[in-house]
């Protein structure tokens, strides 16, 4: 089926404003993902294991919150590609499967823990929060009895796919960022992470972690 042009028109002015608005509002660093084209991933990786859903060209060391460079990437250079956020330096993320972070978001609102934007992928979810060091994240797992391989980090050196996604998938906000005086207010992984844990964990096995 051939795409509406007013399709994909209105995808890729969505796509413009969301880069903008996660530079500029949210002052997060982006960079255009790989598209796929004819079927392949633009990074020219036949074996490409998440083709059209990765930093490319330029590279995640280019992400900026340039607002001029941040509208020539997506009006002239590459009007299809997914909006991507470099994690670490202004934003991190811990991601779980959908079904565990459902959960989790149901218990940590119950305990009435204040929460920052939520994420929802294919197959997953992921709790925005501020950026941590995997110096410090490490410790704080060594401290869990156990931390299931499903259990992703976002951290220095990492990428996530903002709204609306790309080729790989639809994302949306569970939880929409919330601008304020100084930018997104993210709340610190530690508070969060043994509940994460433990929502994966149920998941997973069936069984608590503790």
């Amino acid at each position: 089926m051939r795409e509406n042009p007013k399709d994909r028109s209105e995808a890729r002015a969505a796509r413009l404003a969301a880069a903008l608005t996660a530079a500029v509002e949210h002052r997060w660093p982006v960079v255009p993902g790989a598209v796929l084209r004819d079927g392949r991933c633009s990074c020219g990786d036949l074996d490409c294991a998440v083709p059209g859903a990765h930093p490319h060209d330029p590279s995640l060391l280019a992400a900026t919150t340039d607002a001029r460079m941040v509208s020539w990437w997506w009006e002239r250079r590459s009007p299809d590609a997914p909006v991507l956020a470099a994690t670490g330096s202004a934003v991190s993320a811990v991601s779980l499967p959908a079904a565990a972070g459902a959960r989790a978001l149901v218990y940590l609102g119950a305990l009435r823990l204040r929460l920052g934007p939520v994420l929802a992928m294919p197959g997953r979810y992921a709790l925005l929060v501020a950026p941590y060091s995997l110096d410090v994240l490490g410790e704080m797992l060594a401290q869990l009895p156990w931390v299931p391989g499903s259990l992703r980090y976002h951290g220095p050196g990492g990428f996530l796919s903002l709204p609306p996604g790309g080729a790989a998938g639809r994302v949306r906000w569970v939880l929409a960022p919330r601008p304020g005086g100084g930018g997104v207010w993210l709340p610190q992984v530690g508070p969060l992470l043994g509940e994460l844990v433990e929502a994966t964990v149920r998941l997973d096995s069936g069984r608590s972690a503790y």
